[in-house]
């Protein structure tokens, strides 16, 4: 199966083909958004990080950014960075010219002697690659070379007999056709952990997804804390999940049926075809962001209650099974999978229609928090579970 993207000089190809201003730390953010309000075309983000971090954090936070910079989606990036933070401007640029041979411009505030001069330094950077991307056009490309990542959140009971288990049928079929799927949300995986062990495609793959739950526990015990204090969300209670575990087996239904090839770190981009577990936290937009900042071309977002969430540089497709939901919330919602749920179509005929939904937007439909500018991101905190 085919699909129009951006071929980029990495190999890499694109479904969008953004120009994104790039912030090193919360010092340097203000200053990317006010570059973009006069750059039309461009997308940015808040990075509440950068500076004031530990070791650990700060190497996350940077494995983030280099990783945003390197998604297929951009075509090239302004870094805009203070001058005296820990995540050093150079560094940054040296990190993400590891990962990517794409456009990279950098300004400094402090050396451009403050906003002002940044702000029109970087805008003029910004409106140069602009005109340098809008000179790539599209072009055949097969759909092996997708990575969807899959998430689930403001979960009930739909989201698990319904609109959970479409998206499985859609990681087959993707899988089936060359291309990858990543199904995160470790948290949301105890009490079920086992059975997403049984399909790992060697022992070793089996005793990664043991390990990472293992270990996310044991961490938030040595804290005093334990997952469920917070989850399932009141949010989940009042759709009708009662316990972890049952929010934890509608959860994996989104992985579908094939064998998991690799578990990956929060953040870190798959090395084989297939379906991917990314150790990634229960916090959407987190894992999301990690997600994204893997690879990640596009996201399946399911709910059961609604989320307007987006993202500043791959498009999120929101899917529910709740016909209120999906009625009360159009704004937001792009894909109805309430018929599995009404029984007037099949888990398998929905999968095949969100499939041609996927390439539609692969192709440039814009998703609804697209055109709504949604642009969240978080990056996941220090999580040594050693």
């Amino acid at each position: 199966m085919k699909f129009n993207g951006y071929r980029r000089p990495d190999g890499k190809v694109g479904i969008r083909n953004h120009v994104l201003i790039l912030p090193t730390c919360v010092c340097s953010s203000e200053t990317c958004r006010m570059v973009a309000s006069q750059v039309p075309g461009v997308v940015t983000f808040t990075n509440q990080n950068g500076c004031g971090q530990v070791k650990g954090d700060l190497e996350i936070t940077q494995q983030v950014l280099a990783g945003l910079a390197a998604n297929p989606n951009v075509y090239g990036t302004v870094l805009i960075g203070l001058g005296c933070e820990n995540n050093i401007p150079d560094s940054m640029v040296e990190l993400i010219a590891n990962k990517t041979n794409k456009p990279l411009r950098k300004v400094v505030i402090q050396e451009e002697g403050g906003t002002v001069s940044a702000i029109k330094k970087a805008a003029q950077h910004a409106r140069e690659l602009l005109e340098e991307a809008s000179q790539v056009h599209r072009e055949e490309c097969d759909l092996s070379e997708l990575i969807v990542g899959t998430e689930c959140g403001g979960s009930d009971p739909t989201s698990g007999i319904g609109s959970n288990p479409v998206v499985g049928v859609l990681s087959d079929r993707l899988i089936g056709l060359g291309a990858s799927s990543i199904l995160s949300e470790t948290t949301e995986f105890i009490g079920a952990e086992h059975i997403l062990a049984e399909r790992g495609a060697t022992s070793e793959v089996s005793q990664a997804i043991l390990h990472i739950v293992k270990r996310y526990e044991v961490h938030l015990k040595n804290v005093g804390e334990s997952l469920r204090g917070g989850n399932p969300s009141p949010g989940n209670k009042a759709g009708g999940i009662t316990t972890l575990e049952e929010k934890s087996l509608g959860c994996i239904h989104k992985g579908g049926s094939t064998p998991i090839v690799e578990v990956v770190e929060y953040s870190e981009p798959p090395t084989k075809k297939g379906l991917v577990i990314m150790d990634t936290p229960g916090h959407d937009v987190a894992s999301i962001t990690g997600m994204v900042a893997g690879g990640c071309q596009l996201v399946v977002f399911t709910t059961g209650r609604g989320t307007p969430t987006g993202n500043p540089i791959a498009p999120i497709i929101k899917i529910t099974a709740n016909k209120f939901t999906y009625q009360t919330m159009m704004d937001n919602i792009d894909f109805d999978a309430s018929p599995t749920v009404e029984g007037t179509q099949s888990i398998e005929e929905m999968g095949e229609k969100l499939l041609t939904e996927v390439v539609a937007v692969a192709q440039g439909k814009i998703t609804k928090a697209e055109s709504f500018g949604f642009s969240e991101i978080a990056i996941n905190r220090l999580c040594n579970y050693v």
